[in-house]
Parts: structure tokens; sequence; C-alpha cells
């Protein structure tokens, strides 16, 4: 039986195409994706402006989406994709998901939980930075190029 493994830049592709339908909406473009098995079971972009909603970030309706999916509140074998890296807010809900692991795109220089707390994160869950980092950030400049014109 032939089982085909998904490489991370699958997945962050499946993640840009999250952070477009954000775009499509004026929402910040950030997708994401949650993998458990090989498998996406969950997919989510910002819905704050959609929602009126602060804490409606791509992560937080991804957790909120492979919880209902799995019957169950943590992700400890399911993986996170995200076009940006989280912020606070969004790190600390990962945490108490316990996600085994987080890989984002482009890192977030202004609101990135990194550059206030880097041990936010699970003790256990695996960080990944970088993947598809160009083609993230560019998206997130595009939009914000137009919103300044």
């Amino acid at each position: 039986m032939d089982i085909t493994v998904f490489s991370d830049e699958y997945f962050m592709k499946e993640a840009l195409k999250e952070a477009g339908k954000a775009m499509d909406r004026d929402e910040v473009p950030v997708g994401s994706v949650i993998v458990a098995n090989n498998m996406i079971i969950a997919r989510s972009h910002n819905l704050t402006e959609t929602l009126n909603d602060t804490t409606a970030h791509a992560e937080m309706q991804a957790f909120t989406a492979a919880s209902g999916y799995l019957g169950g509140k943590c992700l400890n074998d399911c993986a996170l994709y995200v076009t940006l890296e989280p912020c606070t807010m969004c790190a600390g809900a990962a945490y108490w998901t316990r996600i085994g692991k987080i890989v984002w795109g482009a890192d977030d220089e202004k609101l990135g939980f990194t550059l206030t707390n880097k041990n936010l994160l699970h003790p256990k869950t695996e960080i990944i930075t970088g993947v598809m980092e160009k083609e993230c950030a560019a998206m997130i400049r595009e939009f914000f190029r137009e919103k300044r014109k």
C-alpha cells in the first residue's frame, strides 16, 4: 500500500490558499491549516473584521475547528501550519492545546510571540520557521501596500 507523506511546503501552500481567502475578504491575509495523520482536519483564515472580533485570528479558528473534528481539546498529535508567526494570544492558545508542532512561514517583526516570550509554547511543541517565507511575507506586504494607497 502506497501512502503519500506530504511535506511542510505542501501544507504551507494550503495555508497560503486560506490567506488568499482572507485577502479576498479584506482581512489581514493570514491562513492556517491543522494536520493530523498527514491529513488536513481544519482550515482557517483571519476573520477579525468579518466577525468584528479581535480574537478571530486564523490560528484560533483552526484550534476550534480541529478540536471539534477530533472531539477533544488536546492537539498533541497535530501540526499547525500558519503563514505568519503567531502572536502572544495565539501562542498562549497553542500552549493550552498542547499542539505537537507549529510551522510558520514569515516572522512577524511587530507582533510575533518570539519578540516578547519565546517560552509561551508547550515545552514539547516542535517549532519550524521560514517555510515558504518569501511567499508568505509577500502576501502580507502586498496587502498593506494596497491599504496605504
